[in-house]
């Protein structure tokens, strides 16, 4: 995992008051595949999906990226993907 990445979550998380528990982190170029996945980000070491059990935490995680300045964020029923790859700004739903 990247270090800069992982200072801007830790400052999302602290921003949230609520704790991150983590889904999938980095990815092997392997694993990637067998997931579906074509994109970079989590084989980069820039991106997490974080476990979002309710919607009290799914906003309080939502809140706390963005204040934090992740601005690329896709939202799932079960989960947030965060990752801080140089690309466009960016939001989706899965």
């Amino acid at each position: 995992m990247k270090q800069d990445f992982l200072d801007l979550l830790d400052k999302a998380r602290e921003i949230s008051g609520v704790p991150f528990s983590i889904n999938s982190g980095y990815r092997c170029p392997v694993h990637n595949e067998a997931v579906g996945s074509t994109s970079k980000n989590h084989v980069s070491g820039r991106a997490a999906d974080i476990a979002t059990p309710d919607n009290f935490r799914r906003g309080a995680i939502l809140r706390g990226l963005y204040l934090a300045g992740f601005k690329r964020i896709g939202i799932a029923d079960t989960f947030i993907h965060a990752d801080n790859m140089p690309l466009n700004e960016s939001a989706w739903f899965y």
